[in-house]
């Protein structure tokens, strides 16, 4: 008598090589806490100052060599995501985040600390790779929910992570918030092992090659360049906004302490869930329209800020719907990028970050110039002219130069 059952499948077959609720869910989990090592010593620089005997002007370094780790992480690691096997890849790359944040942890001094959070930036990208193989594995039906979701994720993983790291911090001292990352990280990759499946290998370029392309990509094709200008404008608006929060809340009549201020944070969720129900907008192809809405709904949110800077209800209010707009078209934009290349997804991926990188720097940058001269006020309408001119271009462009899928 033979035996007419199918044989058993691996969770790393080809066979399971679809996105199930609960590896969206997983990968939405590991691509947050992925990110947010990027924002663990924001609330902490006056803590870290102290116990390192660093200048403020000093610790704001930290930040930046996290970024520019990150940058060059993304440009220069994430394209391979169109070459390699990911099933190995994303849980290696995130057992290498963990030594780095284990480092971090363990820093005796100040410079190797710099050299550590360098490596945690560059090492941090895993959550730009679980993106993109998140559309790959999705099908076309239900890509923009998927995607959706696992963006959520990450916007989740940054919010959290400013939120619990000065209570981590205050409790326990800023060395255990790493430690905890570390740990985090590690039982993450194990369980990614399992979960992420192998996929059909593609024509193997060469790396140079593969780098490059993200560059022409970009130079080529008219629907991108729309969506970088687009997401980085709205990226220096995020940034902007966000940093001069900062200032707002430390400063007179709230004047509250860093960790009360990474509590706001939690406000933002509201963007998560509004990003995760975006996706959704795509796959009924609405996608267009509600980019739209999104940058509409940004804009009203910075005049409210602008407007009722002295309430913090209002500022509340404002943050809540700031975060729905301008994460929901985040996620529609970068859901119409890997909808335009199967096959070069992670490099599309690697230019929206890189975009969005870009303007966030830009925006820190604005952020800091203009707060000492016209303080919250003028920050806000800076930002108000910077989505007046994303929502411009989605408007001269809207027929002809987005995407056609969605």
């Amino acid at each position: 008598m033979t035996n007419d059952a199918p044989a058993p499948t691996s969770p790393g077959s080809p066979s399971t090589a679809t996105m199930t609720r609960g590896r969206t869910l997983l990968f939405a989990v590991a691509g947050g806490a992925a990110v947010g090592n990027l924002y663990w010593a924001q609330p902490l620089l006056g803590i870290i100052g102290g116990d390192l005997d660093a200048s403020p002007a000093s610790t704001g370094l930290l930040i930046t060599v996290t970024q520019v780790g990150y940058a060059l992480g993304v440009f220069f690691i994430v394209p391979l995501g169109d070459r390699v096997d990911r099933r190995r890849a994303v849980p290696l790359i995130m057992l290498l985040s963990a030594l780095a944040l284990a480092a971090s942890a363990a820093a005796p001094s100040f410079p190797l600390l710099l050299v550590a959070l360098t490596l945690v930036g560059l090492t941090t990208v895993a959550g730009q790779m679980l993106t993109p193989l998140a559309g790959d594995l999705a099908t076309d039906a239900d890509r923009g929910r998927v995607v959706g979701t696992v963006a959520s994720g990450l916007i989740l993983g940054i919010l959290v992570s400013r939120a619990i790291s000065g209570l981590v911090a205050d409790a326990l001292g800023w060395r255990a918030v790493y430690v905890v990352a570390a740990v985090l990280l590690v039982v993450l990759a194990a369980l990614m092992a399992r979960s992420v499946p192998s996929l059909p290998r593609r024509a193997a370029a060469p790396y140079r090659q593969l780098l490059w392309s993200v560059l022409t990509t970009v130079a080529r094709r008219r629907q991108v360049r729309v969506s970088l200008v687009i997401g980085a404008s709205v990226m220096a608006v995020f940034t902007m906004f966000w940093t001069g929060l900062t200032f707002l809340l430390s400063a007179e009549p709230y004047g509250w302490s860093p960790a009360r201020i990474g509590l706001v944070s939690i406000v933002g969720v509201a963007g998560a869930v509004g990003a995760q129900r975006a996706g959704r907008l795509f796959d009924r192809g609405l996608s267009v329209p509600a980019i739209g809405v999104g940058l509409a709904v940004t804009l009203v949110s910075l005049v409210v800020a602008g407007l009722g800077g002295g309430s913090l209800v209002v500022v509340l209010i404002a943050v809540a719907l700031l975060s729905v707009g301008i994460q929901s078209s985040q996620v529609l934009l970068q859901t119409r990028l890997l909808s335009l290349d199967p096959a070069a997804r992670s490099r599309l991926n690697t230019a929206f970050v890189v975009g969005n990188f870009v303007g966030g720097s830009i925006g820190s940058a604005l952020a800091g110039t203009v707060w000492p001269v016209g303080g919250w006020p003028a920050l806000m309408v800076l930002s108000a002219v910077l989505i007046g001119v994303a929502g411009t271009v989605w408007a001269v462009h809207r027929r002809r130069g987005l995407v056609n899928a969605g």
